[in-house]
C-alpha cells in the first residue's frame, strides 16, 4: 500500500517522518521520532508514542551511500525491492521477518513493524550473549526462503517472473565489488592495518586463490536459483532469547542459495574467532547446527512440497546439497576476506582495542576464508569446517 502523495523524492525529515506514521497511531497519540539509522546506505527512523512506547519504523534509501557519500550515487528502486522480499519472504516464515505496513516508491520508504524490544545480534553476540534459537531460527529462514522461491517450488513461469522483479543490478554490483573483486587486488576500495600488508599482498599473488574466487564471483552473476536476502550477516539479525527477526533485504535478488547461507555462517565465524572455550563452544554450536537445520528442513520440503519431476530419483536430493554446502563455503571465505581488508568490516574484529589480538584475529579470518575458498570441495561436512576454526 502506498502511503504519500507526494510526487518527488525528498529526504525524511523527524516531522515528516511522524506525519507519515501518525495514521498508525490512535487519535490522540503524542508521537516522537529519532533517527536511529547505523548501517552505510539508509535513514531509519523510529516514531513512537511517547505514552505507550509503541512504535513504528521507517526505513528510507537515500540516493546515494551514506557510508562515503554523494560521490557514490545509488538507486532509489533497492526500497521497493526490500518491501517486496519482506512480504515474499513471510509468506514462507512470517514469523522471522518484520511485518510491512506500508510502502512508497517515490518516497523510497517503508514503514514497518518496530523490533526495538530485541537487539541487533551481532551486538548482542560482540557483549557475550548466545541466543539459544539463533541457528535453529536462521536454518529453518533458509530453508523456507530459499526452497519455497526455487525451481524446485516453482512453476517456471512464476520463477521467472520473480527473477525479473528481483533484478537488482546496482545492489549487485556492489557485491561483485566490494566481495568477490576488489579484496583480491590492489584496489582503492580496500581497508587494513599496515600490520597485514604482507598477508594481504600474499592473497593478491596467489593466483589459485582468485581462480576459485573468480569462479565464485560467476556462480553469484549467473546462478538464479532462489530469491535471496543478498546481504544477511549477523548485523541484519533482531534477536533475542526466543524471538529472530531477519531485516534488511535491499541486497535482494535471484542468486545461488549457498550465498545466504555462506553469508551468515562466515559471521558467525568471525565472531567465533574472537572467543575461548565454552564461549567459543556456543558459536562452533550455532554453525553446525544452522548448516544441519537447513539441510534437515530442506530435504524435508524437497519431498512435503518439491514439484521437480526427478526429485525422487536417487542421489539428486543429495547432489543439489552438495553442491550449496560446496558454495557456502566459497562464498563464506570471500565474506571473511572481504569483512577483513575489504570496504565494510565488522565490528567483531575492529572492535578489539589491543592491536596485536585484533591483527592475529584478522590473520587467523584470512587464513580461514582462504582455506574455505580453495579447499571447498575437500570439507565435506559442517564438522570439517569447526574443526578448522577450533585449531586457532
Amino acid at each position: 500500500m502506498t502511503t504519500s502523495a507526494i510526487s518527488t523524492y525528498e529526504p525524511l525529515t523527524e516531522e515528516t517522518a511522524i506525519k507519515l506514521a501518525a495514521r498508525l497511531f490512535p487519535e490522540g497519540a503524542i508521537l516522537k521520532c529519532q533517527e536511529i539509522g547505523d548501517g552505510n546506505l539508509n535513514y531509519v527512523f523510529r516514531v513512537s508514542d511517547s505514552k505507550s512506547d509503541k512504535g513504528v519504523i521507517i526505513k528510507q534509501a537515500l540516493p546515494y551511500a551514506k557510508v562515503v557519500g554523494e560521490s557514490w550515487p545509488l538507486t532509489l528502486k533497492r526500497a521497493a525491492i526490500e518491501a517486496a522480499a519482506l512480504r515474499k519472504h513471510s509468506e514462507f516464515a512470517a514469523v522471522l521477518v518484520p511485518e510491512v505496513y506500508g510502502t512508497d516508491e517515490t518516497l523510497a520508504y517503508t514503514i514497518m513493524e518496530d523490533l526495538s524490544h530485541l537487539t541487533i545480534a551481532r551486538e548482542g553476540l560482540i557483549q557475550g550473549k548466545n541466543y539459544p534459537n539463533l541457528s535453529a531460527h536462521i536454518g529453518e529462514y533458509l530453508a523456507q526462503t530459499l526452497f519455497h522461491t526455487s525451481d524446485f517450488a516453482l512453476h517456471p513461469f512464476e520463477k521467472k517472473r520473480l527473477v525479473a522483479e528481483f533484478s537488482n543490478p546496482e545492489l549487485c554490483k556492489i557485491t561483485e565489488d566490494l566481495i568477490f573483486t576488489d579484496p583480491f587486488f590492489d584496489h582503492d576500495t580496500n581497508n587494513f592495518e599496515p600490520e597485514l600488508r604482507q598477508v594481504v599482498e600474499a592473497i593478491w599473488s596467489n593466483n589459485a586463490l582468485k581462480l576459485e574466487a573468480a569462479k565464485l564471483k560467476r556462480s553469484f552473476v549467473t546462478e538464479a536459483e532462489a530469491l535471496l536476502h543478498g546481504d544477511l550477516h549477523t548485523g541484519s539479525i533482531f534477536a533475542d532469547d526466543n524471538q529472530t527477526k531477519v531485516i534488511d533485504p535491499e541486497f535482494a535478488f535471484y542468486g545461488p542459495i549457498g550465498f545466504d547461507v555462506g553469508l551468515f555462517i562466515a559471521n558467525l565465524i568471525a565472531q567465533g574467532i574472537t572467543r575461548n572455550g565454552e564461549d567459543r563452544e556456543a558459536i562452533v554450536g550455532h554453525v553446525i547446527n544452522t548448516w544441519e537445520v537447513f539441510e534437515a528442513r530442506f530435504s524435508q520440503l524437497w519431498h512435503s512440497d518439491g514439484i521437480e519431476d526427478f526429485k525422487d530419483v536417487p542421489g539428486y536430493l543429495e547432489s543439489v546439497l552438495d553442491k550449496i554446502f560446496r558454495d557456502t563455503l566459497g562464498f563464506a571465505g570471500c565474506e571473511l576476506i572481504r569483512r577483513t581488508i575489504g570496504l565494510a568490516h565488522v565490528k567483531d574484529l575492529d572492535g578489539i582495542e589491543e592491536a596485536e589480538r585484533r591483527i592475529q584475529f584478522k590473520k587467523q579470518a584470512l587464513q580461514l576464508g582462504e582455506t574455505f575458498i580453495i579447499k571447498r570441495s575437500e570439507l565435506t561436512s559442517i564438522h570439517d569446517v569447526t574443526a578448522l576454526l577450533e585449531e586457532f
